[in-house]
């Protein structure tokens, strides 16, 4: 999917993307960028509670480590 960004530096969220996100007015985006990429996230209401179990992998601090690791590679680039 595609859209413009106005002059005024606003843009449409597609419909299907707003339906399958449950995207409705009031709700808060946040702006990831990477360096590389950019990621347009919802922000749960309760944060809190959003997070709730995602640390529970046996692999976190090796995923933790890899991406360290990708980071200080990014990093070293001229």
């Amino acid at each position: 999917m595609q859209t413009a960004v106005t002059k005024r530096g606003q843009t449409v969220i597609p419909a299907a993307i707003r339906k399958r996100y449950r995207i409705t007015g009031g709700v808060h985006l946040a702006w990831l960028d990477d360096g590389e990429t950019i990621r347009v996230v919802p922000v749960p209401v309760d944060s809190v509670s959003a997070l709730r179990g995602r640390g529970r992998s046996k692999k976190m601090v090796e995923h933790l480590l890899m991406e360290r690791r990708a980071d200080l590679l990014r990093e070293e680039k001229p």
